[in-house]
Order: structure tokens, then C-alpha cells, then sequence
């Protein structure tokens, strides 16, 4: 145990709670309702760990105690953080970068299957109670092998699910801001332009960052570009698609299919895609495994334990 003491907000599985109570002094909280209560619950400690639902905005870091050194968040994603205020203060932020590739790519492959294969249309026949029988014109979808599959942000997770596309013989193209390596892209082909990644993909997979220059990125002209009968699978942000140009392409038959893991204001989702049997959805459960639940808890247990010893760990952002 180091002596540095930290504030836990949010509800963490019982092993990760476990985790940080033997490396550190720590008291867990579920949420910090107001800045009296972020200054009051943050005095003496030396860090504040905190889930993705608390918005750590300017007015949060300062109520901040002065004590604290950092702030990690237990995710990946950084949009609900202010990081100038983090700068300005002194504050370093940790994240959990790198541990969540293989979860999350898993699911990625689940809705592309489950969109390809109409899995929505499928479990609710079979659950109606009146599934008929097999019929040669029964629920036919889409083969994936053959495809090709246009991933936009080639980054861990990106190859991760290129990696497994490439196992069912897809064609991986891909959109990054940059070229990969050679020994990184695995012959995957790489597109300077996103329009041109949309204009050659069977399947396009979003799995960049949500940005300044993504939100909302993946709108009616965009969307336009896709070959029809194509099928779109989001496992970044809901904020990188507008709702009204995605449901409008599935509702029309253009796009055939959407699998989604993400959406727009979470969970107060778009009620329209409910009624869209085109639309294989899940609630946000890209990294839901006790594996990468247990890594991400470490990842920044690790990370502090460096920062606590002046030295720099390799999560911060």
C-alpha cells in the first residue's frame, strides 16, 4: 500500500474496489452531488478516481481540495473532462488506455454479425412463439466473408477488429489521420480520405475517438456515400452520428443494417430505433467483461502508485 490516500466516485465491481482498498487509503463514494460536497469529500487526498458518468468540468476541479494531485478516470474516453482546468490546476489525469482491445473488439465483431444476420428479426421470432418453421426465404441476410470492411480509427481497438474480420476472409480498408506502419497495418489498405473509405465498404466499423472533428461527423452526406445495402457499425461515441440521417438510410432500405452499441444521450436514446427491426443494438457494453474490468482498475492503480513515487506512468493523458 502506498500513503497516498484517493476518493473513489462511481460503482466499481467488488474486485476493483478490492483492488484499490489494498493499494491505497480509500474511501468510495457513490457520487459527488454538488462542489461543496467534491470539496469537502476531496480534502487530504491525493487523487480522485471517478467513473465516466461524473462530469469533471471547471467548476469541479475547483472545488477540488488542494491536496489533490490527480484525477483518473476509469475509461478510456476523456470527453467529460475538462483538461485545460486539469492543466491550470496542476492536476495530472490518468486514463485506461490499451486494456480494453480485446472486449471491446469482441463486441465490435457481435454487431457486425448480429447486423449482417438479422439477429434483431431472428430472437424476436423465435421468442413470439410463432416461428413457423425453417424456409429457404426465412430471415436471409449478409455473408461477411468476401466483404469488405472500412474501419474508420485504426488505433488498438481498430486492429484488434481487423484482426478478427480478417479471420471470417474480409478485406480490411481503413481511415486514420495518419498511415500505419507496415508491420501494423497486416495488409490492411489505407484510404488518405474517408470518403473514400465510405465509397469501397460493405461494412463500415467507427471506432475513432469522439473529437471536435467527429462529432456528428457520420451525417446525411456522409452516409450518402455508403454503397447501398451497406451496413454501419458504431462502437466510439453516439455523438459521431446524427440520429436523423442514420435512422432515415435505414428506414429507406439504403443502409441495410446498424449495429450499435453507442448512442446520442445515453440512455435516453433516439426512441425511433426501437421500432427499427434493422437495428441490432446493445446498451453500451463494448468493455463488459471481468477481465477488462480488473485491467482497467489496475491499469490505473499503476499509475498512480508511479505518480505517488515522482515518476511518470505511461497512462497520462
Amino acid at each position: 500500500m502506498t500513503s497516498w490516500q484517493i476518493l473513489v466516485v462511481g460503482t466499481l465491481p467488488d474486485e476493483v474496489r478490492a483492488a484499490f482498498d489494498s493499494a491505497f487509503s480509500a474511501r468510495f463514494v457513490g457520487s459527488l452531488s454538488s462542489s461543496d460536497e467534491a470539496a469537502t469529500l476531496s480534502a487530504q487526498k491525493d487523487a480522485v478516481v471517478a467513473t465516466i458518468d461524473t462530469r469533471m468540468d471547471r467548476a469541479w476541479f475547483a472545488a477540488l481540495s488542494p491536496s489533490v494531485k490527480a484525477v483518473a478516470t476509469y475509461s478510456v474516453g476523456t470527453e467529460h473532462i475538462d483538461l485545460a482546468a486539469a492543466r491550470e490546476r496542476g492536476i495530472a489525469v490518468l486514463n485506461t488506455p490499451d486494456v480494453l482491445s480485446d472486449s471491446v473488439a469482441e463486441v465490435a465483431v457481435f454487431l457486425m454479425i448480429g447486423a449482417a444476420r438479422r439477429a434483431t428479426e431472428s430472437i424476436a421470432l423465435i421468442r413470439s412463439r410463432n416461428w413457423p418453421g425453417w424456409s429457404p426465404v426465412q430471415l436471409n441476410g449478409m455473408e461477411l466473408c468476401g466483404k469488405t470492411l472500412g474501419i474508420f480509427g485504426m488505433g488498438r481497438i481498430g486492429r484488434a477488429i481487423a484482426e478478427r474480420a480478417s479471420a471470417f476472409g474480409m478485406t480490411i480498408h481503413y481511415h486514420n489521420r495518419s498511415r500505419l506502419p507496415q508491420d501494423q497495418e497486416k495488409r490492411a489498405v489505407y484510404f488518405d480520405s474517408l470518403e473514400g473509405l465510405l465509397a469501397t465498404s460493405d461494412v463500415v466499423m467507427l471506432a475513432a475517438p469522439a473529437t471536435a472533428e467527429t462529432v456528428g461527423l457520420f451525417d446525411q452526406s456522409r452516409l450518402a456515400l455508403l454503397r447501398p445495402g451497406a451496413i454501419l457499425v458504431n462502437i466510439s461515441r453516439g455523438n459521431v452520428v446524427d440520429d436523423d440521417a442514420l435512422i432515415a438510410a435505414l428506414e429507406s432500405g439504403r443502409l441495410l443494417a446498424a449495429g450499435l452499441d453507442v448512442f446520442n444521450r445515453e440512455p435516453n436514446l433516439d426512441p425511433r430505433y426501437f421500432d427499427l427491426p434493422n437495428v441490432f443494438m446493445l446498451p453500451h457494453i463494448g468493455s463488459s467483461t471481468r477481465e477488462a474490468r480488473l485491467r482497467m482498475g489496475q491499469v490505473l492503480i499503476d499509475g498512480l502508485r508511479m505518480l505517488a513515487q515522482g515518476r511518470a506512468p505511461s497512462n497520462r493523458v
